[in-house]
């Protein structure tokens, strides 16, 4: 690396829009003790993301930050002190940068929010913030990991063999549970409003479709599916909008994993139905460095592909944004730097 180099980076502005991000450039830093500089090679998106950029995070985010949580590269060079890693190897990071394992009992640093993200070709970052890829994988399929594949391994935490598991739609979140959850041995059941979206998760591996489209009332078909019974575990991503059907849909002693609310936030708690359910509500804040680790390692042992809907350049990383937005996606949306 020269001395004086510069990286392109995307930097927000102006929250409000995707209009806000600027293309710019920035010298290249230096790692210091503890440190390694990743040249970054490809990032994800979430709807974390969208949050931020149109201004709605609930968390204040500083004018000019980088965005994106999700990244995957190669370490091009380390600073004193460095064990973890050395120059050439491949790795992501964990989505909270100083969260390394434990009970989640106080808010760690978010990537935008206390520090700068992804999309950019260079990066500065602790050593201990980065996980080594899985080696089956390409840098965009490993883009997709630190966020939704974690929130959905966290999800899915102490699910057996033999149990049934209920995924909602087709989102990044609900498709890695659907094969972490095969790759389990759970038995998978998910709803879609979409055929083609239906296909491709039956292809999946799913074992059960529903048509919510046809059935917007589908916890109790859930429960006819299971023969009354209820599934196991509900990896919630609808939030209010369809948490009703969820409770409906759960056994008694199962577990409802609250991850979001991508269905609105309209709709009601039937607090009696909940607690007549006696099962456990548990919201689910993506994971630990150590919960990544451990997903890595079922990844590479099944491996597991991840779903990719499309893949834009660095240059068009506001296209690729806005195709997320329009969300017509089966997948996740990766940026290729």
């Amino acid at each position: 690396m020269e001395k004086n180099s510069k990286k392109r980076v995307y930097q927000l502005d102006r929250p409000g829009s995707v209009d806000g991000l600027v293309l710019t450039e920035r010298s290249v830093p230096s790692p210091a003790v503890g440190e390694v500089l990743v040249r970054v090679r490809a990032s994800s998106l979430n709807f974390r993301d969208l949050m931020i950029i149109n201004g709605q995070y609930p968390m204040p985010v500083p004018p000019g930050r980088v965005p994106l949580s999700d990244g995957a590269g190669e370490v091009v060079a380390v600073g004193a002190g460095v064990t973890r890693f050395k120059v050439g190897d491949r790795v992501i990071n964990s989505f909270f940068s100083n969260w390394f394992g434990g009970t989640f009992n106080a808010m760690p640093e978010q990537w935008v929010v206390d520090r700068d993200g992804w999309l950019t070709e260079y990066k500065v970052v602790s050593a201990e913030a980065l996980v080594a890829m899985p080696g089956y994988l390409t840098f965009e399929q490993a883009a997709t990991l630190p966020c939704v594949a974690v929130t959905a391994w966290s999800a899915l935490s102490g699910v057996r063999a033999g149990e049934t598991v209920l995924t909602q739609g087709s989102g990044g979140v609900s498709l890695f549970a659907v094969q972490l959850a095969k790759a389990l041995g759970a038995r998978a059941i998910a709803t879609s409003s979409n055929p083609e979206n239906a296909a491709r998760l039956r292809e999946m591996g799913v074992d059960e479709v529903i048509d919510t489209s046809a059935l917007p009332e589908w916890g109790d078909k859930v429960r006819a599916l299971t023969g009354g019974r209820g599934v196991d575990r509900v990896v919630e991503v609808g939030g209010p909008g369809s948490l009703a059907q969820s409770v409906k849909a759960i056994a008694y002693g199962g577990q409802v994993s609250l991850v979001g609310a991508l269905a609105g936030m309209a709709g009601g708690i039937d607090f009696m139905a909940m607690f007549l359910s006696q099962a456990t509500y548990q919201p689910i804040a993506t994971g630990s460095r150590r919960d990544l680790e451990d997903l890595c390692r079922v990844l590479e042992q099944h491996k597991i592909q991840p779903v990719i809907d499309s893949v834009f350049s660095f240059e068009d990383a506001k296209a690729g944004l806005n195709h997320y937005a329009g969300r017509k996606v089966t997948g996740k949306v990766v940026i290729r730097h």
